[in-house]
């Protein structure tokens, strides 16, 4: 589902989901950064139970401009973990990375970095930077940032990686 065609309810229905599994940390900022994209959705008969979507940016890597799908809220509700309904949520995102994106990003929540170190997902060692409108800016990470890279030789995960500007978290 694009965010640019909603479902007012739905989306209402998927905020409300967020907002339980992410409790008051998800803010107003974190729910306009989850939208403007494609949301993959799981469904546990009329209970929607998992979220995931995928907002375009762009990361500048050496000298590259590379067209991000960035993941935010990937959630599933705290009965149905562990059942395989966040692999395939993130299996239907890898997807959409794979067909068009040439690079896919997301941030950790805490506790879930086994999760994304168990997929194709590689964690970013390198130093990061956040493109502003007064140039380029040191940043750090508050959470473990993972990328996944459509091909293993063409990202050295210890170089120096620049997101661009948005509100509320940058990465």
């Amino acid at each position: 589902m694009r965010t640019s065609a909603p479902d007012v309810r739905l989306l209402g229905v998927i905020r409300a989901l967020l907002a339980e599994v992410f409790g008051e940390g998800f803010t107003e900022q974190d729910w306009q950064n989850t939208c403007g994209g494609l949301h993959a959705l799981a469904w546990q008969g009329d209970e929607l139970i998992g979220h995931g979507s995928i907002v375009p940016r762009r990361f500048l890597y050496r000298d590259r401009t590379l067209c991000t799908g960035y993941l935010e809220a990937v959630a599933v509700r705290a009965g149905w973990r562990r059942q395989g309904h966040g692999t395939a949520l993130m299996e239907q995102l890898e997807d959409v990375l794979r067909a068009s994106y040439d690079f896919g990003a997301l941030t950790s929540s805490v506790g879930a970095e086994p999760f994304y170190a168990s997929r194709p997902w590689s964690a970013w060692r390198g130093p990061v930077s956040v493109l502003t409108p007064h140039g380029v800016e040191e940043t750090t990470l508050e959470r473990e940032l993972y990328v996944f890279v459509q091909s293993a030789d063409s990202i050295d995960v210890s170089e120096r990686l620049a997101c661009d500007w948005r509100e509320g978290d940058l990465w």
